[in-house]
C-alpha cells in the first residue's frame, strides 16, 4: 500500500464510520432496519444517506404530518 492509498483510507474511514453510526441511530429510532442501514453506511458513501432520506425520512415526515 503506497502513501496515497493510505492517505485516502485515513481520510475516508472516519466519514464512512460516522455515516454508519448516524444512520443506525436514526433508523433505530424510526424502526427502519437499523442494522441494514448501519452496515450499508460502512460499505459505501454517500448513496446510503441519499437513499435513507428518500426511503425512510420523507415517508416518516409525511406520516407524522397527517
Amino acid at each position: 500500500m503506497d502513501s496515497e492509498q493510505l492517505f485516502a483510507l485515513v481520510l475516508v474511514s472516519p466519514i464512512m464510520l460516522t455515516q454508519s453510526i448516524l444512520l443506525f441511530i436514526d433508523a433505530k429510532k424510526k424502526g427502519a432496519y437499523a442494522w441494514f442501514w448501519g452496515v450499508w453506511g460502512l460499505i459505501q458513501f454517500p448513496f446510503p444517506s441519499i437513499f435513507y432520506y428518500f426511503i425512510v425520512i420523507r415517508p416518516y415526515r409525511k406520516k407524522m404530518n397527517q
